[in-house]
């Protein structure tokens, strides 16, 4: 009987251990310490922050990873999405809509299917009218889109997006940088998730040994 609960603790430890090598990740490995941190906007939050594009398949692939795991965010952590364009027309005109469906507040209404009208569909919304024919669909007024598509607000918030891309140096999509400062580097898409997890772990311990 010793001699089985004494395995039966070998293998606990075991798994344990286990466990806590799979969820440590090194530094200029699995992910990357960047030279000059961007402060996020709101410190009281963990920032995810996640670059991306609708005119991006791997960002298409990593959505519903990022989403699911966006769900078990405790009230700690925040995420923050930029849509990048790269100078590239195609994917301005993706920037645009998604500003404008940010500026009209039904993102998270939306999100899904403007990915799947691109990948499953195969339909192109490519200008103002595309984006307002879309958007009808989910009870958006078609005259708002249109009037929200090339206005000031809109125009503002792709300058910080532009500004953003450039400040963290962003190279590629789906791009995850956590508290400004950490640049997940593997490229895998689940693994991501739980390098960033990793990273969130990581902030929350140094502000709580830094708290008086």
């Amino acid at each position: 009987m010793r001699m089985f609960a004494a395995l039966i603790g070998l293998i606990v430890g075991f798994s344990v251990s286990l466990s806590s090598l799979a969820a440590s990740y090194t530094e200029g490995k699995e992910y990357v310490v960047l030279a000059e941190r961007i402060v996020p906007a709101d410190p009281n939050k963990i920032e995810v922050a996640e670059f991306f594009s609708y005119a991006c398949p791997h960002c298409y692939k990593f959505e519903p990873i990022l989403q699911a795991w966006v769900k078990k965010f405790p009230a700690d952590v925040k995420l923050v999405q930029t849509h990048v364009s790269f100078n590239r027309p195609d994917w301005a005109s993706y920037q645009r809509g998604y500003y404008t469906v940010v500026a009209l507040g039904v993102k998270d209404k939306v999100q899904d299917a403007i990915f799947n009208s691109i990948y499953v569909a195969n339909k192109n919304l490519s200008g103002a009218q595309d984006w307002a024919d879309f958007l009808s669909l989910y009870g958006v007024d078609k005259q708002k889109t249109l009037s929200t598509y090339n206005s000031f607000g809109v125009n503002s918030q792709i300058k910080q997006a532009e500004a953003r891309t450039r400040d963290f140096k962003i190279p590629s999509t789906p791009m995850v940088i956590v508290d400004g400062r950490f640049r997940v580097a593997v490229s895998n898409h689940d693994e991501m998730v739980k390098v960033a997890q990793f990273l969130v772990d990581k902030v929350r311990a140094e502000r709580t040994a830094i708290k008086p």
